[in-house]
Formats: C-alpha cells, sequence, structure tokens
C-alpha cells in the first residue's frame, strides 16, 4: 500500500510538471505566431523632405593653379657670391638687390677709367682754349674729344659689367628656399632661387571640344580647393588656346583668379566651375537618402502604414542629374515636398516599418567645409 501511495504521488508531481512545461511552450508558441504577425520592429531612421532650388549651369572641370608670374632667378655674369641679402620665404619688392658676386677687379678698372675720363676732359678743355687762340691746330680738339668720347663709353662697359653681378628682383613676389651660399662661386645661369607673384594665379584646365561654342572670354568661373580654410575663389577666364588638343579632344582655358589671401598656390589641384548665364529648376535631395545598386539608384519615401498605425518605407527609383556638395539633383521619379529616408536608408527594404527620429541630423551643404580632425 505504500508503494502505491508512492508511485501516485511520484506520478502527480510527474503531470503537473508536464502541464507547467506546457503552458510554457503554448506561451512561447503563441507569442511567436503573434510576433510573426506583427512583423519585424520598425527601424529608427531619419528623414528629410525634397525641396525646389535653382541651379546656376556649370560646366565642370578639374585643374592646376599656375602662377600668373613666376621665375628662376639665377646670375648672368659669373663669379663668387659676396653678398646675400634675402632669405628663404621672404617677400620681396621688385628691384631689390637679392645677391652680389665679387666685383673688385671691375670697380679697381673703374677707379682708373674714371680718372682718364677726368684728364681727358681737362686735355680737352685746354685744347679748346688754345683753339680759340689759333695756337694749335683743331685736329687736336678732335683728338681729345675722341677721347673723352672713348673714356666715357669704357666707364659705361664697366658699370654694365658691375651690373651684371648685381641679381635684383625683377618684380614683387614670394621668394623660395635659397639654394646658393656665402662664397660659393657661380657659373652662368646658376640657380639662386625662384620668384614667384602670388597675388594673382592662373587656373589651367580643359573642356571638351563640344563646350567650344559655350566658352568665351570673360565669363566667370568659381575656383574650389580640398582643404581647410581655403574658400572658393572667384575668377573669369583670360585666355582661350586656339587649337583644339588631337589626342584628347578638348580645349586648353586659363583663367586669372585674384589671390590676396595667397591661399591658392602654384602646383595646387583644384576644382573649376564655368558659370554659364543660364539656369534651371531642380528637385534636390541629400546624397545621404541614394540607395546605390547595380540595378539603378532609388530612395525611400515615408508612408503612413496602411495596415496599422504608424509609418513605413516604400521603395522608388530614381534618375539623378548632377551632384554639388551634399545635394543631389533628382530629374526622374521624385517630386518636390515629399519625405524621404536619409539616414539609415542602408537597412531598409520595400514596405519595412520604421519610426522617424530628426532630434539628431547633420546639416547639408551646397558648399561644405568639413574640418579635418
Amino acid at each position: 500500500m505504500r508503494y502505491l501511495v508512492a508511485i501516485l504521488a511520484l506520478l502527480a508531481v510527474v503531470g503537473g510538471l508536464a502541464a507547467v512545461k506546457y503552458k510554457q511552450i503554448a506561451s512561447l508558441i503563441a507569442a511567436n505566431h503573434a510576433m510573426e504577425k506583427a512583423g519585424p520592429p520598425p527601424e529608427a531612421v531619419g528623414s528629410v523632405v525634397s525641396r525646389h532650388d535653382t541651379w546656376q549651369e556649370t560646366l565642370e572641370a578639374v585643374g592646376s593653379i599656375a602662377a600668373a608670374k613666376g621665375v628662376t632667378l639665377s646670375n648672368d655674369a659669373p663669379g663668387m657670391v659676396s653678398a646675400i641679402h634675402f632669405e628663404s620665404g621672404a617677400v620681396v619688392p621688385e628691384g631689390q638687390v637679392l645677391l652680389e658676386l665679387d666685383s673688385n677687379v671691375e670697380r679697381s678698372q673703374l677707379a682708373s677709367v674714371e680718372a682718364r675720363q677726368d684728364l681727358a676732359r681737362v686735355n680737352a678743355t685746354r685744347t679748346r682754349a688754345l683753339v680759340a687762340s689759333d695756337a694749335i691746330a683743331r685736329s687736336q680738339q678732335d683728338t681729345d674729344d675722341s677721347v673723352v668720347k672713348t673714356s666715357r663709353s669704357d666707364l659705361d662697359v664697366l658699370h654694365a659689367q658691375i651690373a651684371r653681378k648685381v641679381v635684383r628682383a625683377p618684380f614683387s613676389g614670394r621668394l623660395g628656399i635659397r639654394q646658393v651660399n656665402l662664397g660659393q662661386y657661380l657659373n652662368s645661369g646658376t640657380a639662386i632661387a625662384t620668384l614667384e607673384s602670388t597675388t594673382t594665379v592662373y587656373v589651367d584646365f580643359t573642356l571638351p571640344q563640344q563646350r567650344l561654342k559655350e566658352i568665351a572670354l570673360g565669363m566667370p568661373v568659381r575656383v574650389t580647393i580640398e582643404g581647410e580654410g581655403v574658400r572658393a575663389a572667384d575668377g573669369a577666364i583670360s585666355a582661350v588656346d586656339p587649337a583644339i588638343d588631337a589626342v584628347t579632344r578638348s580645349i586648353k582655358l586659363r583663367a586669372t583668379v585674384p589671390n590676396v589671401e595667397e591661399k591658392l598656390l602654384p602646383g595646387m589641384f583644384a576644382k573649376v566651375s564655368v558659370l554659364l548665364p543660364g539656369a534651371h529648376d531642380v528637385v534636390i535631395v541629400p546624397v545621404s537618402a541614394l540607395v546605390h545598386a547595380s540595378y539603378g539608384d532609388s530612395v525611400f519615401f515615408v508612408e503612413d502604414r496602411k495596415d496599422g498605425p504608424g509609418k513605413s518605407a516604400r521603395q522608388q527609383f530614381v534618375k539623378v542629374s548632377e551632384t554639388r556638395g551634399d545635394f543631389v539633383a533628382v530629374s526622374q521619379g521624385l517630386a518636390a515636398g515629399q519625405e524621404v529616408v536619409t539616414a539609415g536608408a542602408f537597412k531598409l527594404r520595400n514596405g519595412a516599418p520604421i519610426t522617424v527620429d530628426n532630434t539628431v541630423q547633420s546639416k547639408p551643404e551646397l558648399s561644405p567645409h568639413p574640418e579635418n580632425r
């Protein structure tokens, strides 16, 4: 009897445990069916409303900065460096003496010629007095006058030789790194330093030959340099090459750009925008709204859910035309005033539930200037 009671108690405990476990499993299955029916949880995204804008028509190109005036300074005559009057990177005015070569021999010859010239002048003056009194022949006066002219010519030659041993700045500008030292012997044409005038620079760039009819001298251009603290500079087309490049079928152009702040340096890579007279209306959204794929670009619209409360994302394929700064112009598939996803679009699918949170959102700009960190 005791065994029977124990067996019945054991069966009751096992049955109770089985009932509890069955109830737990049934609740999990019901919750799973409910979650399956409700679908995945909504994704948190950021959004913006597309809008109309007017963009001026431009021709985009890449160019290179060149100095409006730039030379490599060198000596005309050979000699030893006796004095250096500049430092690397200095700003110098036009005509400033930069370097002197030893000219002691020429200066000694100059003193000798000056003495001979003084004597020739005295002799010529005395001869004129004697000729006036008919004491000597007039031919002697001609001879003494010729000696005066000859000594003057010799003096000019020596002055020119001394001037050739002095290097001056041909124009105002900034010097490069000094390449000579005091006491160094220089042959003719030895490079001393570079001199660049950077208050105005040239921007050389090319455009396809099909654009030639749209280009004219004086058309405004905007030059943009990638870098912190370098703002876009405005200039104008100053030269158009008369020949088309036979290899690339492109036309070479040159723009003149003021550079008062000296932020544009020769050799820099630049983005050039030629501003055309016309303008056109576009529908724009931030570039981050585009989802790129091999079968085309698309955006996700923010719409009300049809099967319940909340928002959902609807994928729409679009055609884009051009990009400026943080914005892209959409030519087909999007109208102004439509709300599109800009943050988190990469994780969406068509019809996915979403929740819009714009509390933290970057501000797109047409001319962004990101900080280097």
